[in-house]
């Protein structure tokens, strides 16, 4: 059974910091990629940051880039996001995700599983 845990999330004030955590168990991990994705209230879920199989390759979105960093530790089953500068807008509930392509993908229909989510708040 695969499972895919956060973890790191909180209240923050507006240029903090928070470091994300996603735990996965069920499957070889280090053949697949991962990715953050977040969901604000009433909006759609919106790709964050994306990292291969060996963490060689990495993508983020043009509203995180030069302030979050996905990083992967194969021998610990983790994906982290680090996220610094944080904006007000930033707040949502991020997910963490697995993608069998064991390739960088932006669209959540590449995604395999996907955690439940913790939530970011980011206070002005």
């Amino acid at each position: 059974q695969v499972q895919l845990v956060e973890s790191g999330g909180g209240l923050v004030q507006a240029g903090g910091s928070l470091r994300l955590s996603c735990a996965a168990s069920g499957r070889t991990f280090s053949t697949y990629s991962m990715g953050w994705f977040r969901q604000a209230p009433g909006k759609e879920r919106e790709f964050v940051a994306a990292i291969s199989w060996s963490g060689g390759s990495t993508s983020a979105a043009d509203s995180v880039k030069g302030r979050f960093t996905i990083s992967r530790d194969n021998a610990k089953n983790t994906v982290y996001l680090r996220m610094n500068s944080l904006k007000p807008e930033d707040t949502a509930v991020y997910y963490c995700a697995d993608s069998s392509t064991g390739w960088v993908r932006h669209n959540v229909y590449d995604y395999d599983y996907w955690g439940q989510g913790t939530q970011v708040t980011v206070s002005s």
